[in-house]
């Protein structure tokens, strides 16, 4: 009957149309983005220097570790599994890499929490800070442990020498999907465990399949450069950095950013029309 069959639906659980905003993780995780992103945009000079100081030494701490066990191994999906130890400390001490930029203040951006110069001043300073706290360790790495010195220029010569193609871009643009979609996934969750794993995962896959990444990729040039025994110029690194960058880039807010924020694209209007 009519009745019975009513009543039989009535015990289930009622589906809001696609589209609805019936994923609320999504959107606690949204507003916890745009509120992170209006911080990083709004932060003091001296404060977004230091973290982007941290950042690169961070990241040249698993370069250490990289060429360590590489150079012990000769294995370098093992050494890919060392350098994991760069991105935990990267998570755990809260500094910053440039392509962790692309998510969390390009949301607050398009929330209206932001403004484009705003988000260029973040970027520049942020790879500027990134490369010189790298550079300064690659320099003490050499010279202290002047046995790496072969290994990192060998390293090096493999991402100086990428030049400018379709397969280069396309690295870079992986590295930089790879990276934002780490941010994404770290936010999604506040338990740390979490936020490990996704550190290890994405940074292993970022090295072990030897992605274009702007700023990991020039700590090891560096490395290589200051060892005395590259068979690449500073022009060379100079290439690789603009030509990875423009890709990290277009694979941080083309493939992960722009996508996601589609997902909420109604919170992120109501965000727009609150003055807040």
């Amino acid at each position: 009957m009519r009745g019975d069959s009513s009543h039989e639906h009535g015990n289930l659980p009622m589906r809001s149309p696609a589209g609805s905003r019936d994923e609320p993780e999504l959107e606690e995780a949204f507003d916890r983005i745009v509120g992170e992103g209006r911080d990083r945009l709004g932060r003091p000079l001296l404060p977004l220097v230091a973290t982007g100081l941290l950042g690169g030494v961070d990241v040249a701490v698993g370069v250490l570790a990289y060429l360590v066990v590489e150079h012990e191994t000769g294995r370098p999906l093992l050494a890919s599994v060392a350098f994991t130890i760069g991105f935990i400390a990267l998570l755990l001490a809260r500094s910053e890499l440039f392509t962790e930029n692309f998510l969390v203040p390009v949301t607050a951006l398009a929330a209206g929490k932001g403004t484009w110069p705003r988000l260029l001043r973040l970027w520049l300073v942020t790879l500027v800070a990134n490369l010189a706290g790298g550079f300064v360790m690659a320099g003490m790495i050499v010279v202290a442990l002047p046995h790496l010195r072969d290994t990192a220029a060998a390293n090096g010569l493999h991402y100086a020498t990428l030049g400018v193609s379709w397969r280069s871009l396309l690295l870079a643009v992986l590295a930089g999907a790879v990276i934002t979609l780490m941010t994404r996934m770290q936010h999604a969750s506040d338990d740390l465990g979490v936020k490990i794993i996704a550190a290890v995962a994405m940074s292993f896959l970022l090295v072990g399949a030897q992605l274009f990444h702007s700023v990991l990729d020039s700590i090891i040039m560096f490395a290589g450069l200051l060892s005395g025994s590259a068979r690449y110029s500073w022009g060379a690194w100079a290439l690789a950095l603009a030509w990875s960058s423009l890709g990290n880039i277009l694979g941080g807010i083309g493939l992960v950013t722009s996508i996601r924020l589609l997902r909420v694209s109604h919170r992120v209007e109501e965000a727009q029309d609150d003055p807040a």
